[in-house]
C-alpha cells in the first residue's frame, strides 16, 4: 500500500512567497536541487544581510508576464547543468505549494529561457514526500 501521494513527471506548483500562483515544473529526480528560471539577477545588501533581486517569467513561452522578487541569499554554489556546464548560482529558500502541501525548499536561480520548463523540482525538495509516476502528468491539479 502506498503511503505517499503520487505525482507525475510534470506538475503545477505555486511559490506563494514570490507571488507566483502557478508555474509549470518538471519533476526531475535526476537533479539534486530545484531550479527556478530567473533573469536580471542582482545581489545587494539589506541591513547587513546578503539579498538577491531577480525577475521571473512564470508563464511558459511568454515574456510579457514578469514577477520581480527579493529573497535572502542562502548560499552561492557551483552547479553542473544537464549539458555538463558549471555555473555559479545563487541559492535561496522559499515556500513551495504542490497540491495540498506547502513546505520550504532550496532552489538555485538561473536563466532557463531556452529550456522547456521554467522550474525544475529536484529530488531534495521531494525527499520522503512523493512517489513519481513518469507516465503521468499534473496529478496534483492546477
Amino acid at each position: 500500500m502506498q503511503d505517499k501521494p503520487l505525482i507525475g513527471w510534470r506538475e503545477w506548483v505555486a511559490l506563494p512567497e514570490l507571488n507566483i500562483p502557478r508555474i509549470k515544473a518538471k519533476v526531475d529526480t535526476g537533479a539534486r536541487t530545484s531550479t527556478l528560471h530567473a533573469f536580471d539577477v542582482t545581489p545587494f545588501e539589506r541591513d547587513g544581510q546578503k539579498m538577491v533581486r531577480f525577475s521571473v517569467h512564470p508563464e511558459q513561452q511568454s515574456l510579457e508576464y514578469v514577477v520581480t522578487c527579493e529573497l535572502p541569499v542562502l548560499d552561492c554554489r557551483a552547479v553542473t547543468d544537464s549539458g555538463g556546464h558549471r555555473e555559479e548560482r545563487y541559492v535561496v529558500t522559499t515556500l513551495l505549494s504542490l497540491g495540498e502541501s506547502v513546505w520550504p525548499i532550496e532552489m538555485t536561480l538561473t536563466n532557463r529561457d531556452t529550456m522547456k520548463f521554467r522550474m525544475l523540482l529536484g529530488r531534495t525538495a521531494m525527499r520522503r514526500r512523493y512517489i513519481v509516476d513518469p507516465a503521468k502528468s499534473f496529478l496534483s491539479g492546477k
